[in-house]
């Protein structure tokens, strides 16, 4: 009689277990879903007039560095394509309506969007302001497959938004958002494991995700000339040629990757907070510099406040008229949110750094080193939070306030009196930076 041993079972823990499982015997479903002309439809729906003329979300039309953020399917027949500056977009198109772009109305019908993603699922990706990808493989018993999910986001979008998108399904990322931009506007492109090489390997290098114009010249001197040309050569050249980006995009083209969909509720840790902008003149001296250090600061702070945030140090980078750039930053005695700490330690930056009579055309000013304001504070003799008699608690409750009144009766409704009548710019509408 022959004996056999019985191995042990081998335990895992539970959400190893579920992982295992779920990738052995389940295909991921992904979606990525991009926006049209996300800012120019958005102003369409005010504007209806201008839906059938050439037209662009284009900066503030009366700035001379303007570019353009976005336009309609007319402007497109002239040529005009985004981050073009204004004067060469209106060299192709004489007639080309700019209408000035806001931000926070673009913010407002991006939520609305993906509260509409998450009807069909929990597992929605913000990639930008008009993009996002969703994890639909838990969804198909409920609404069908991929396509018909896809078809059906559009559908709703529109209904209910008067918005269209362009939506790509595969089973992994990167498949997905080729997929939504290989159709255009208004469409689903399905990219599968039985056509993604018909479809993208013929592409040349440059459309594969990822790939930068010197990545793609790189590539393209040692003879890979299409997306089909990385994905059917060999992993060890590539690594050579482009170090880690080069089996990374051997991936990609392949469909190798395997990168989640993370939830909707797992909220990505923001690490800085900043505002820059391009002003419609050169700033020359300090008085200049500091109006617009102030408007700048005064919106970071407002934002961290709203993100229950505090910097604990501050980044500066100044562009001049040849653009050339520096960037320098500073840590702050303790953290702040408050347009006053912000704005001297950017300045005082500034200062030490720049000559003040040599011209400047952007200024971006980050508040970095975030913690929760609501985190314990190691107070010294020398920081802002233990000097001057609580001053420092009375200039938070008066940023708050500034706050409170902005919420109730818009954000042109109080502001700092030296950034008043300003002819360099100063709104309320700064490219804001996040990340």
């Amino acid at each position: 009689m022959h004996t056999h041993a019985v191995a042990a079972p081998v335990l895992f823990p539970l959400e190893i277990t579920i992982a295992m499982v779920y990738n052995a015997y389940m295909e991921r479903t992904i979606l990525h879903c991009d926006m049209n002309g996300f800012f120019a439809s958005v102003e369409l729906l005010e504007h209806p007039e201008l839906k059938n003329v050439p037209m662009a979300v284009c900066g503030s039309p009366d700035n001379r560095h303007g570019i353009i953020l976005a336009k309609n399917e007319e402007a497109k027949k002239y040529g005009i394509v985004t981050a073009e500056t204004l004067w060469q977009a209106k060299k192709k198109c004489p007639q080309l309506s700019c209408v000035r772009p806001h931000m926070r109305k673009y913010k407002h019908y991006s939520r609305l969007i993906n509260s509409i993603y998450n009807r069909y699922t929990d597992m929605v990706k913000p990639f930008s302001i008009d993009e996002s990808w969703l994890d639909v493989s838990a969804s198909l018993k409920l609404f069908g497959s991929g396509r018909e999910i896809a078809d059906d986001i559009r559908s709703t979008v529109r209904e209910e938004l008067g918005l269209t998108l362009s939506a790509g399904v595969s089973w992994n990322k990167i498949f997905a958002k080729m997929g939504s931009d290989y159709k255009k506007p208004d469409a689903t492109t399905v990219i599968s494991r039985s056509n993604y090489k018909d479809i993208l390997w013929p592409m040349p290098v440059r459309e594969l995700f990822f790939v930068g114009s010197a990545s793609a010249e790189k590539l393209t001197r040692s003879g890979f000339t299409t997306i089909g040309d990385i994905g059917s050569g060999s992993r060890e050249v590539l690594t050579a040629l482009l170090g880690k980006q080069g089996g990374m995009l051997y991936d990609y083209s392949n469909g190798l990757d395997d990168s989640p969909v993370s939830l909707s509720c797992e909220r990505q840790k923001i690490k800085s907070v900043g505002n820059g902008m391009t002003f419609r003149r050169d700033l020359i001296g300090e008085d200049d510099i500091k109006t617009a250090v102030v408007g700048l600061s005064d919106r970071i702070c407002a934002r961290l406040r709203n993100y229950e945030l505090k910097a604990g140090g501050v980044k500066v980078d100044i562009k001049d008229s040849d653009l050339k750039t520096i960037s320098r930053q500073k840590q702050l005695l303790s953290p702040g949110n408050t347009a006053e700490e912000i704005s001297q330690c950017a300045m005082d930056i500034i200062r030490r750094t720049w000559d003040m009579q040599k011209p400047i055309r952007l200024i971006t000013v980050t508040g970095i080193s975030l913690c929760d304001e609501n985190d314990p504070q190691q107070l010294n003799i020398f920081s802002a939070a233990s000097a001057d008699g609580g001053r420092y608690e009375k200039t938070e409750k008066i940023g708050r306030t500034i706050d409170d009144i902005r919420q109730r009766y818009g954000n042109d409704s109080i502001s700092f009196g030296r950034t008043i009548g300003n002819d360099i710019g100063i709104d309320m509408d700064f490219h804001d930076e996040e990340e």
